[in-house]
């Protein structure tokens, strides 16, 4: 049986990675957490100064975007692969509210998603691979076999995210949480390069009201049917 391209696009906090990811164990596909990406890189230029201070200094962000070197690396105690920045395992670290506030900065810079874009393409290019973003199904495979659009409440997303980040021991408020959601949400479907759009032949999925087990219940046999032909 053939292989597919799978892309999941949607808002944040929507669960995309943790669907996207048992759906890939399920197929015994590669999963790449594009995410994950744009937050090393957030990661990167919080840590070299260039954001956080009292002025951005995106120009010389882009100048340093060759020092940038991003790898997953798989965890086989954990069943999954983890993100690596410069030779370092920064998975927790790009998790955190303070990188949440500043991604979608990021992510609106056009040479970052050029560079970004061109690295997910070289992954996917054997297929096998379920992948989530904002623009995967837009911009980096408009030719996926399988495209989902995942959407929520902006209130389910970030009492989502509120609960992750206390289990996570960080100290947040819901208010700050859900002000963070709509900026991202504001910012990602505005932005001038691959803004956050569903594709038009991509399934739209609401979990708004729908438990994990369920959502990928669903999806997996959604994605059986597009491997199968049918």
């Amino acid at each position: 049986m053939g292989k597919i391209t799978i892309a999941i696009d949607g808002y944040s906090s929507t669960g995309k990675s943790t669907i996207a990811k048992q759906l890939a164990k399920a197929l015994d596909y590669v999963y790449v957490d594009t995410g994950a990406m744009y937050r090393a890189v957030t990661l990167f230029a919080m840590r070299e100064g260039f954001i956080g201070g009292e002025k951005d200094d995106l120009e010389g962000l882009v100048n340093a975007l060759p020092k940038v070197d991003l790898k997953f690396v798989y965890n086989k105690s954990l069943g999954f692969s983890e993100m690596y920045l410069n030779g370092e395992n920064v998975e927790k670290e790009i998790r955190t509210l303070p990188v949440s506030q500043q991604v979608s900065k990021i992510a609106t810079i056009e040479k970052v998603r050029l560079k970004l874009v061109g690295m997910q393409q070289e992954m996917g290019k054997k297929k096998g691979v379920v992948m989530d973003g904002r623009d995967i199904g837009t911009v980096v495979f408009p030719n996926a076999e399988f495209k989902i659009f995942m959407t929520a409440s902006p209130e389910t997303r970030a009492f989502r995210r509120y609960k992750e980040l206390l289990d996570k021991g960080e100290k947040v408020s819901y208010k700050e949480v859900l002000k963070n959601v709509q900026t991202r949400d504001y910012i990602d479907s505005h932005r001038e390069f691959s803004p956050l759009r569903k594709a038009d032949d991509a399934i739209e999925f609401d979990n708004s009201d729908m438990g994990l087990k369920e959502q990928l219940e669903r999806i997996y046999n959604f994605a059986l049917r597009k491997i199968e032909g049918k």
